[in-house]
């Protein structure tokens, strides 16, 4: 089976170091012996899933560039960020469990007397080139180097919002360790991390770091950072478990009935990190719903309201055709149907999952009403109508 072709040496030198490395050599090699790849590339779990956006193409431009749907799609005014202190992160958490959203999926976990650093990004934008692309929304809560030593950083793929090269950087020159899917590693070296400070996973394999164990989950999404989308790095959700606390970051990812069998595995979960934003009919396989991320939370908690949910994936960049403020309205209100526990920070607010939950619609103060109903149309718990056979149907007649 053939590898990914090698760019020839002038036009590696054009390449953009956000571009990142291929996988080569003894990585490549594994790779290749994963479960999870072939035909030359990672596979998604329940057969293939469409990575580009579906339908007409000019539909999607009409909705996209459509003045007024464009004037929801980011806040009126300054986001009420939360600044983060010293001392917000010097005392221990008292249950032993607190969760700190910086905004994005980027989430600082402190879990049995560890600290877990979530999809990371300080950038400005989440682009290869710093003067173009999605900018940031709101500012991040804290610098980096406030945050004090991280024990471990846990990169769920390698798109730009999720592994960003300004913030691998900086975290290059401490210490930390770094749990990656299989193939990410790659990017990661080009950065300056040594390849023994790197935990690179295929789904299923776990890694501990102190009294964590941390285990790679499928997802349903997919990768690439260049020019080429080579699906030669894998794309995961995370399950991190101390000795008294477990939690569950979804990366990105389409609903899929996944969620049912990581729950059997690894759960239930004192809080999950669901992506809940960035949806769009032109791309139903890749990203979750307000209601499809309520309902793959209940999955993991074994289809019962259990734990907190954190929503994550909204607010920072400006990403989906949807309003700005419709995936945090959204989830609360599906969660409210669902009997579910929803946290909803400002970004840069530590909690505890096992405390008192923020809930406060903090987005309202800045967005527009919503050109659709705040609420979703039907609750997240109805059950689906089961199929009826012909015999069931002739008794209607």
């Amino acid at each position: 089976m053939a590898g990914p072709r090698s760019l020839n040496p002038g036009l590696r030198a054009l390449r953009p170091a956000a571009f990142g490395a291929d996988p080569s050599g003894a990585r490549l090699a594994r790779i290749r012996r994963s479960p999870h790849f072939s035909d030359g590339v990672f596979q998604n779990p329940g057969g293939e899933a469409r990575t580009r956006p579906s339908g007409s193409a000019r539909e999607f431009a009409r909705i996209y560039f459509e003045k007024e749907a464009r004037s929801h799609r980011a806040p009126t005014g300054t986001v009420p960020v939360h600044a983060t202190t010293l001392a917000d992160l010097a005392r221990p958490p008292a249950t032993g469990l607190r969760l700190t959203w910086m905004g994005h999926s980027s989430v600082l976990a402190e879990i049995d007397g560890q600290r877990v650093l979530f999809d990371p990004v300080w950038g400005e934008r989440c682009s290869p080139f710093p003067f173009a692309g999605p900018k940031r929304l709101h500012p991040a809560p804290v610098p980096l180097a406030a945050l004090g030593p991280v024990d471990v950083v846990v990169i769920s793929h390698d798109h730009y919002d999720h592994l960003d090269l300004p913030t691998i950087k900086a975290l290059a020159g401490t210490d930390t360790l770094f749990a990656v899917p299989l193939g990410v590693g790659a990017h990661l070296e080009r950065w300056g991390v040594s390849a023994g400070r790197l935990r690179e996973l295929d789904w299923h394999e776990s890694t501990r770091v102190g009294g964590l164990t941390l285990t790679a989950t499928p997802a349903r999404h997919f990768c690439g950072r260049g020019l080429r989308n080579t699906q030669h790095t894998l794309w995961a959700s995370w399950v991190v478990a101390g000795e008294r606390h477990r939690v569950f970051h979804s990366g990105d990812t389409g609903y899929f009935d996944g969620f049912r069998d990581i729950s059997a595995a690894h759960g239930p979960f004192d809080a999950t990190m669901i992506q809940i934003g960035a949806y769009s009919e032109f791309w139903p396989d890749i990203h979750m719903t307000p209601e499809e991320g309520v309902r793959a939370h209940l999955d993991l908690q074994g289809g019962r309201p259990a734990g907190a949910l954190l929503p994550i994936h909204w607010g920072t960049f400006n990403l989906a055709p949807h309003p700005w403020a419709e995936p945090g309205e959204w989830t609360r209100d599906a969660g409210e149907e669902a009997g579910q526990a929803v946290a909803t920070p400002r970004p840069g607010a530590p909690f505890e999952p096992a405390g008192e939950l923020p809930t406060d619609p903090w987005w309202r103060t800045v967005s527009r009403p919503g050109p659709t109903p705040w609420r979703r149309p039907r609750p997240v718990a109805a059950p689906a109508e089961p199929l009826r056979d012909e015999a069931d149907l002739a008794g209607d007649r």
